[in-house]
């Protein structure tokens, strides 16, 4: 009997194991690319249980995409992952007031509370609280409402806003606690002081209070327009606040709304460092945003400064080689970048980036070398380097190897591109995609066959090969 017990309890494991792989494997066709998936899967993973992730949801989607959200944070929680979910009520509390007879009023963005709307806000919160939880048990996945305990809070000005708190205290107890069972904590906005007196907390608030406290790898704010829009109304892949943000502020096209969101992620991010993010993306793109290093959003951090050098310094040379090595896994040969036509050397603050154009075909610059350490990817540091190469050679030339990942992205940055089997009799498996922009369709043509005879100076390397460039 204690034989088939115990191989009853083996095949009940085995079984147990083959369904997780199963919804594993199945999580991963999801996305676009399963390799790049399983590189960030493997960092978050690399993480203690809470620090993985704050998502931020607003009312408005979970008005309009509960069912979509669910969807993706069942993704991540097959995958093992657990977000810590913070979400706000916007839309539902101004129904709600509305159909109470009650004049909802806010001042500089929060919206005052006395007793009366208090009644009403309460039950809300409860009822959006439990509707996204339900939603996600649909999914199968397990979830704990949190509506209190976790602020505790003073009032922010009860003469000025009334039943408004600020958060003086974060209690993580709560968090735990639906993390060690294996489920998804979703976090209401509702604080309490000492005695017990419930508050309102502005969600964007409490949320950034959260994110101090818990330090998380990832900080994500879920909108309905998926990220940050440009004057096109498409979204912007990457915005570094020391550089950018005060000419956002100037445009006639990010709305006030949209101008205190990044107002408030900038209070978030500057006394966190350079090393963290927040991500705004769209309910249906979340696990693209966490999984691809090219993302489906707006990325922000603070950004670093890089540098930009005409010459090849020996220091600077030892720098570059670094970066380029650990980037690309390979050794130059001695002595190879020193005999190049350099036209400029872009290093990351960090040393975690870097890029080397030198002048290729009729002086134009050809990008030789451009790469993001492997920790570093997945931040946002290669669309800097980006915007500053282009910035300064708005015609330019490349080469990539045709099974690259990030040739995706580099279609996109580009305006012609060709393959190097377009030009060869017979394929090879050293086979490259050149690309180009801002230069003339012959011009194109021209600096993209020399491209493709262009060595890569690795050693090892019989015949010149193309660049493993990473984004």
């Amino acid at each position: 009997m204690k034989s088939n017990s115990k191989q009853l309890n083996q095949a009940k494991h085995l079984s147990q194991a083959a369904n997780h792989q199963a919804i594993l494997q199945s999580a991963l066709l999801q996305l676009t690319n399963s390799q790049e998936a399983r590189h960030y899967l493997n960092r978050y993973h690399s993480q203690d249980e809470m620090r993985f992730a704050v998502v931020k949801v607003g009312g408005g989607i979970l008005d309009q995409e509960l069912e979509q959200l669910a969807e993706s944070l069942a993704l991540l929680a097959n995958l093992g992952l657990a977000p810590i979910v913070v979400h706000g009520a916007g839309v539902q509390l101004d129904q709600g007031l509305a159909a109470a007879g009650i004049d909802s009023q806010k001042k500089a963005g929060i919206r005052v509370t006395d007793a009366a709307s208090m009644a009403v806000i309460r039950p809300i919160m409860y009822q959006v609280n439990q509707q996204l939880v339900a939603a996600l048990e649909q999914q199968g996945v397990r979830a704990s409402g949190v509506v209190h305990g976790v602020f505790e809070s003073e009032y922010l000005d009860e003469a000025e806003y009334g039943l408004v708190g600020s958060v003086s205290k974060i209690h993580l107890s709560p968090i735990k606690q639906a993390l060690h069972s294996g489920a998804i904590p979703v976090l209401s906005c509702l604080g309490e002081t000492s005695s017990g007196q419930v508050l309102n907390i502005n969600a964007d608030v409490a949320t950034r209070e959260l994110v101090w406290q818990v330090n998380p790898h990832k900080i994500i704010f879920v909108t309905p327009t998926g990220g940050v829009l440009d004057a096109n109304d498409q979204i912007i892949s990457a915005i570094q606040l020391h550089n950018d943000f005060e000419q956002l502020m100037q445009q006639d096209w990010v709305h006030s709304g949209m101008q205190l969101k990044l107002t408030q992620i900038k209070e978030l991010l500057e006394p966190m460092g350079p090393g963290h993010s927040v991500s705004i993306t769209s309910s249906k793109n979340l696990a693209r945003e966490l999984f691809t290093h090219q993302g489906a959003g707006t990325f922000i951090n603070l950004g670093e400064r890089i540098t930009e050098h005409d010459t090849l310094t020996p220091f600077l040379q030892q720098q570059l080689v670094g970066i380029l090595q650990n980037a690309f896994g390979r050794t130059f040969r001695a002595g190879f970048l020193g005999g190049l036509p350099i036209k400029k050397v872009y290093i990351a603050e960090s040393g975690r980036a870097a890029a080397l154009i030198t002048a290729g075909e009729h002086g134009h610059a050809y990008l030789h070398k451009f790469a993001v350490t492997r920790e570093a990817r997945g931040e946002g540091l290669a669309a800097t380097l980006w915007q500053q190469i282009k910035h300064n050679h708005p015609q330019l030339y490349w080469r990539s190897r045709a099974h690259n990942e990030i040739n995706t992205w580099y279609f996109k940055q580009a305006d012609a591109s060709m393959k190097s089997a377009q030009v060869k009799t017979k394929p090879t498996d050293n086979d490259w995609v050149g690309f180009a922009c801002g230069l003339s369709p012959q011009e194109s043509l021209h600096c993209l066959q020399q491209a493709f005879t262009e060595d890569s100076g690795w050693e090892g390397a019989a015949t010149p090969l193309p660049e493993q460039s990473h984004g």
